[in-house]
């Protein structure tokens, strides 16, 4: 094996990349080289073709050309053990572990063949962890550790693989600031040992702290690679996007005297008997307010904006336009002017096989323009399909391509643009920007902001700390299902807001 340490050699070449799929080229002769025991960052528009880059360094596509080098030697992988076997490793953005088992039985499943799962498989996970600044208990259940923790079971695994490549997709999308330093830290340690980092993020700024190098991709196709150092957010926005870096600051209050949406004393038990999922959970938005919800993943957010959409059964009221609408059903509440952006697109936004113009009617198929009398209106949904697709630039070759076929970014830009085409009075926003790139990102930002103007009462739910700070007109904050206390966006910092949301004291 040639020697890895060495931040000269290269770890990883990819020339002439290409890859196409029905309607799409989504690799055009892109071309990467990685110094090894580097972190080198991929960022690029939401379709601009990183993530099916990284899938085919990770052996879950094959490209249509060009070749993969891995230390000085090419390779050619037809599955994801072909690039463990070589020595890449993948951290996906969704965690793929086992909240029953311990660290140390999620490390070690399916890798028994290595060290065994006893004290041989205990003591290489010590010594990984020890090595590269990872303070976990084998023994302790993946349901008891928080979100940073949970990233640094998945990085063990691929180390315990071997891996001495890792590629980290949005690795702080779930991560308050103070686990980002904590995260920022722990890559630093692979490095030095030796490991290199392949780092996809939409965040740029968090790109520049702990980069090595930054390969921009637009359109699939490579545009250039450029040393951070002497780089800034701006102007990697601009060779992304062709566009200024976007700020969520909402400049002057839009509030009114008139409450849309009022949440009393609501309470949500957990049907396992545990802890109850909400307690006591109390505010109102008013119409031109933005409420902002701060929280670490896991805390409740999830489960209030189930019980307030209906598809939780809690105890408390919900109030909406001064109606009390707790016995409601989920598509009355929508049909009554409640828009919904879900946490998890996939899951709960979109019918991924079906074509985009059916998904514009989800959720609103009983009203206009998806509806003529008691008939779907096909003609008035592929019409206002097209609409948003040109609206919210969502990257389609048709709108009769399936939800699937987009990129992660375009799914959410055809979310957002459906729940904004509908007319609410509230719009409930769970990670309106997740995933998304820095243009996609400024525009759906301007259309809440636009929205917020004229009257559009916002329930905000983001990890993103600056997001919630721009946006919010006031924030609070969740732990453990309860509201713990109440901050002012004008002068909170994201540090601040961090701490609280990990308990400590609320600023004032």
């Amino acid at each position: 094996m040639n020697d890895t340490s060495e931040p000269n050699t290269t770890a990883v070449r990819l020339t002439d990349i290409g890859k196409r799929f029905p309607g799409v080229i989504a690799n055009d002769q892109v071309n990467v080289t990685v110094r090894r025991a580097t972190v080198h960052a991929l960022v690029g528009e939401n379709g601009a073709g990183k993530s099916t880059l990284m899938k085919i360094l990770y052996g879950v596509q094959k490209p249509d050309s060009g070749t993969i080098e891995v230390d000085g030697r090419q390779v050619s992988f037809s599955s994801p053990s072909d690039a463990i076997a070589a020595g890449i490793g993948m951290v996906f953005q969704h965690f793929m572990l086992a909240d029953n088992l311990t660290v140390l039985e999620n490390v070690v499943l399916g890798a028994e063949k290595l060290h065994g799962s006893g004290d041989r498989a205990r003591d290489r996970i010590h010594e990984l962890a020890r090595s590269y600044g990872f303070d976990l208990d084998p023994d302790r259940l993946v349901e008891d550790l928080g979100v940073g923790d949970r990233q640094r079971v998945e990085i063990l695994k691929v180390l315990y693989r071997g891996a001495h490549t890792i590629i980290l997709d949005e690795p702080t999308a779930v991560l308050v600031p103070q686990e980002v330093e904590e995260l920022f830290d722990n890559l630093r340690g692979l490095k030095a040992e030796g490991v290199t980092v392949i780092f996809i993020s939409h965040k740029l700024d968090e790109v520049l702290a702990i980069a090595d190098d930054v390969t921009v991709i637009r359109r699939g196709r490579t545009v250039t690679t450029v040393d951070p150092k002497h780089t800034t957010a701006r102007q990697l926005a601009e060779l992304m996007v062709g566009s200024e870096l976007p700020s969520p600051s909402t400049e002057s209050s839009t509030v009114t005297d008139v409450v849309e949406l009022s949440v009393h004393d609501l309470s949500l038990a957990d049907p396992l008997g545990g802890r109850d999922l909400l307690t006591d959970v109390s505010f109102d938005i008013h119409r031109g307010e933005v409420v902002g919800i701060a929280g670490v993943e896991g805390n409740g957010q999830a489960e209030l904006v189930e019980a307030i959409m209906g598809m939780r059964k809690g105890t408390g009221t919900v109030g909406l336009s001064g109606e009390d609408i707790s016995g409601w059903s989920t598509a009355r509440r929508r049909e009554a002017g409640i828009g919904y952006i879900p946490e998890d697109r996939q899951r709960h936004g979109l019918l991924l096989d079906a074509p985009l113009w059916e998904n514009r009617m989800l959720g609103h198929q009983t009203r206009e323009p998806n509806r003529k009398g008691p008939f779907i209106d096909r003609g008035g949904a592929r019409s206002d399909t097209e609409r948003i697709v040109a609206a919210y630039d969502v990257r389609t070759p048709s709108i009769d391509t399936t939800a699937r076929a987009l990129s992660g970014g375009n799914q959410q830009k055809l979310i957002v643009g459906r729940e904004m085409s509908g007319d609410p009075v509230v719009l409930i926003a769970s990670h309106p920007t997740r995933g998304v790139d820095v243009g996609a990102q400024a525009a759906i930002w301007d259309y809440i902001k636009t929205a917020r103007r004229e009257g559009l009462a916002v329930l905000l739910i983001s990890a993103d700390l600056d997001e919630l700070i721009g946006l919010s007109d006031t924030i609070h904050v969740m732990l453990r299902g309860r509201l713990v206390g109440t901050v002012d966006p004008q002068t909170v910092t994201p540090q601040q807001l961090g701490s609280a949301m990990t308990g400590a004291e609320v600023p004032a």
